[in-house]
């Protein structure tokens, strides 16, 4: 591919992007995948060049553009390099024209800059959001030690005791340490949050949203095999990813569960008032992991936002009634969001009276309302709101 044809090709993607947006469509990463499935003349590079471009555009655009077209102006008015490719040759984009109105750069939609504003979120913290994530990994300590460890490329250790950041692109799952369960992808401040978490040996803990299970199974590894530790959630094929990982985790002690939405409570009967920790890593609009799926910016709604601070009270709720005297609910979400953070927290401790805010005890992260927040500017990590309530 020319390199102008590269930018006929972003354009193209843009415009499947924005009307995934749209629509709820299939989210970028997908779309490119099966864009290229079926030009298979496209090399390497030139895939990879494409994908740049179309992920520079993503992170360079606030509002949701018109067209993948008006995206890309918008980055060739930054970059002289790619407006020269705008040349109207063979494969490559028609020339700029004088009336073309190239999209609004900026971080997000104007409501979301707006709502991030009232978070404390803006100007440097605000632009690290989209920046490119790095890849952390977790040292899994039911097989190995961070100390011990020898990977086949060299890795910066991190403040959570068993994390390490290799170069971005690694691919570890090729690498026999992934293999036989040495360790796990996990961002650092997914880390931190289960440090938060303070699982230990002998307890019995529930993770009410469990997903394919990345924190259950380091959960599993601070409680050292021991003690019960129930991986719920209410997608099954999502829950059912978890047994491989487990097994090849060598967390024997992992029971899955899986829950009817609504009916979480009749499911967990055997669980009420009995759980030492509950953690909620709850569902939301995913703010935090911008720099992995900036997309995610045009196809959140102030309509879907309202819907997830339902659906945290709800699980909060739940929890609630699975915490045991004494024992403790540890409210996560990967959100920078007030109103998906600390905002359900204050609202949460005025419904229910036996419960008290306690700072999380972990070794990075800024207080934030009543929890801690970690962001990539101040932190290098995702972004993160956790929070840890105690039952009387």
């Amino acid at each position: 591919m020319t390199p102008a044809a590269r930018v006929q090709a972003a354009i193209e993607l843009l415009d499947m992007v924005i009307d995934g947006a749209r629509n709820q469509g299939a989210p970028a990463d997908r779309l490119i995948a099966a864009y290229f499935k079926q030009r298979r003349y496209a090399g390497s590079k030139d895939r990879r060049a494409v994908r740049d471009l179309v992920y520079r555009a993503i992170r360079y655009c606030g509002p949701i553009p018109r067209t993948g077209r008006a995206a890309m102006l918008a980055l060739a008015q930054a970059d002289e390099e790619i407006a020269a490719l705008f040349d109207g040759s063979t494969h490559g984009p028609p020339a700029i024209g004088k009336n073309e109105k190239p999209a609004i750069a900026g971080t997000a939609p104007d409501w979301l800059v707006r709502e991030l504003d009232q978070s404390g979120v803006s100007g440097e913290v605000a632009a690290a959001m989209l920046g490119r994530a790095s890849l952390d990994v977790r040292v899994n300590t039911l097989k190995a030690d961070r100390d011990g460890l020898d990977l086949p490329e060299p890795a910066e250790k991190l403040e959570a005791p068993n994390a390490l950041r290799l170069a971005a692109g690694t691919n570890v799952d090729q690498w026999d340490e992934y293999r036989d369960g040495k360790i796990e992808v996990q961002d650092h401040g997914s880390q931190m949050a289960c440090i938060a978490a303070n699982a230990r040996g002998g307890e019995t803990v529930i993770d009410l949203c469990a997903g394919a299970g990345g924190k259950t199974l380091s959960l599993a590894a601070a409680m050292g095999n021991m003690g019960e530790l129930i991986a719920c959630d209410t997608d099954r094929g999502r829950l059912s990813k978890l047994t491989p990982r487990a097994n090849r985790a060598g967390a024997g002690m992992i029971q899955t569960r899986l829950l009817d939405p609504k009916s979480e409570l009749e499911a967990l009967e055997d669980y009420a008032e009995a759980a030492d920790l509950v953690l909620v890593d709850a569902p939301c609009s995913g703010t935090g992991t911008w720099r992995r799926k900036p997309e995610g910016k045009w196809r959140l709604t102030a309509k879907t936002l309202d819907a997830y601070a339902r659906l945290q009270d709800e699980l909060l709720e739940i929890a609630a009634k699975l915490t045991k005297p004494g024992g403790r609910i540890a409210f996560v979400t990967c959100s920078l969001l007030d109103s998906e953070g600390t905002d359900r927290i204050a609202a949460f401790l005025e419904r229910n009276e036996g419960f008290s805010a306690e700072a999380p005890t972990v070794p990075l992260g800024n207080p934030h309302g009543l929890g801690i927040r970690l962001d990539p500017l101040r932190h290098g990590t995702d972004g993160f709101f956790v929070a840890i309530v105690r039952r009387a």
